[in-house]
């Protein structure tokens, strides 16, 4: 996935722009983003300060790397039953 070229406290700042009033086609003129990426934004960063978006972010990160445990893991059982079951 490609880094975004704005940091936390950017993206804060553009989403309290269009909480302030400040209409949305202005708002993404200025930050040179689209309007599809200024909802992306609001629906995943509205309320957030750029420290819990940053711990958001690291959750999220901690989440994908225990998913793909969980899924090796998983397939780790499923090949010692598949080998208990064929000696029985």
């Amino acid at each position: 996935m490609k880094a975004s070229k704005f940091t936390d406290a950017q993206k804060a700042f553009v989403v309290k722009e269009g909480e302030d009033g400040t209409p949305v086609a202005e708002i993404c003129r200025k930050a040179g983003i689209s309007q599809a990426t200024y909802f992306n934004w609001k629906k995943k960063y509205a309320g957030l300060m750029p420290s819990e978006m940053k711990r958001l972010r690291e959750l999220e990160t901690e989440n994908t790397r225990l998913k793909k445990i969980v899924a090796d893991l998983m397939l780790d059982r499923e090949m010692l039953q598949d080998v208990v079951k064929r000696k029985l």
